[in-house]
């Protein structure tokens, strides 16, 4: 077994690329503004400044390719915020430079790609580029008054572990990152959420685009959530494109959790072993993952958080639970969380869950809140505003 034990603040800084106040994507500082540009200073290895971010929230995007024929922006949690339907074309200068002004955009961080001549690229300008199962995407940080609840703030800072292990159920070296609170101390019993990521994500997600622990740090430090052990494992099991993965998927991931993940962060950690201290959740295949088996396994888990996630076919798939006639005196919290912008496509699974447990009689939060969609907007808003303050509150 590896372990490194990097803290909160320099894991973040290694591996999501936050940024310095003075000058854009300088890569110094866990900063709160990383694209507005004092200095004029085009980032290192970039050939123009893109994006740049206004105080009026607008955005200017910038492209040097003068034989390009089309270049447009892209990505549904951008389009969304900008209400296009569209990808936005962009306009070309006698020099060959492309730009485009979108805004003002609500203060959030929001994926985007550019399409050059049809092809879908990462904006090769942009540092502030994503590390998951899936071609690159680039972020951009829309600036609000200051530190967002997902940022770096002045308060106390947990540690975040990245583990690797060898898992027997999968047969292969696996990785896992594990958020320890500020003043963790192996003298007291923690509560563990296992906290999993969606199709395309890694073990990372959770910490670079989720920024779960810097949520759990701003939390803790207002009071409003339980310290708690985060750990986010890989729940990718099998290829997401393999033609099997519904079937494979949740036979695997259940013997991935019950076998190596629990014992491993128990053998590891000063942790409650009792199921009333272990909650499960997880953002869209993430979400699924806990419905079809942490539902199953309440001998393991007592809370739960469906983001984004849901089964049409809930009413079959979950039909023990929803049939227990004890499912409310074992659950502790049942959370099922989706963003305004995804009920009425992909978002419709959740209904049918929520429906059915309404059906049913069994206990459970439903919400609907955020601006966005099926994206990093809607998942850090429901880790901030539902799940963490709810877990392990009486």
């Amino acid at each position: 077994m590896t372990k490194n034990r990097i803290s909160g603040l320099f894991i973040a800084l290694l591996l999501s690329g936050n940024h310095w106040l003075s000058a854009q994507q300088a890569n110094v500082n866990l900063d709160w503004n990383p694209q507005k540009n004092t200095q004029n200073l085009v980032p290192f290895g970039a050939s123009v400044i893109s994006p740049e971010v206004r105080d009026d929230h607008t955005a200017i995007f910038r492209l040097k390719a003068p034989d390009a024929k089309q270049v447009m922006l892209a990505g549904g949690p951008l389009l969304l915020a900008l209400k296009a339907k569209d990808p936005i074309p962009f306009q070309k200068d006698n020099d060959g430079l492309w730009t485009l002004t979108v805004g003002p955009i609500k203060p959030d961080i929001y994926v985007y790609k550019l399409i050059i001549d049809g092809v879908m690229v990462a904006d090769p300008n942009n540092t502030l580029t994503g590390f998951a199962d899936q071609p690159g995407y680039s972020n951009l940080v829309i600036q609000g008054d200051g530190p967002a609840y997902y940022d770096a703030k002045a308060v106390p800072h947990g540690a975040v572990t990245r583990h690797i292990y060898h898992s027997d159920v999968l047969n292969g070296e696996r990785e896992i990152f594990v958020y320890t609170p500020p003043g963790y101390t192996a003298k007291k019993k923690y509560p563990v959420l296992y906290l999993m990521g969606g199709s395309g994500e890694l073990a990372s997600g959770w910490v670079l685009d989720g920024r779960a622990n810097f949520i759990a740090d701003n939390l803790i430090a207002e009071g409003k959530m339980v310290p708690m052990l985060i750990a986010m494992p890989n729940n990718q099991v099998i290829h997401r494109s393999d033609p099997k993965h519904t079937e494979k998927t949740f036979t695997l991931l259940e013997d991935e959790l019950k076998k190596q993940i629990v014992p491993f962060v128990d053998k590891n950690y000063s942790t409650r072993t009792d199921r009333k201290g272990r909650a499960l959740s997880g953002l869209s295949m993430g979400g699924r993952h806990t419905q079809l088996v942490g539902l199953k396994n309440l001998d393991m888990f007592s809370s739960f958080g469906i983001l984004s996630a849901g089964d049409l076919e809930t009413e079959t798939v979950s039909a023990a639970f929803l049939n227990d006639p004890a499912a409310n005196q074992k659950v502790d919290y049942l959370l099922v969380g989706q963003g305004t912008g995804e009920v009425e496509t992909i978002g419709k699974r959740a209904v049918a869950l929520h429906e059915a447990l309404q059906k049913h009689n069994i206990k459970h939060d439903y919400y609907v809140g955020g601006e966005g969609a099926h994206d990093w907007g809607t998942w850090r808003h429901l880790l901030y505003y539902k799940l963490l303050p709810n877990l392990w509150r009486k």
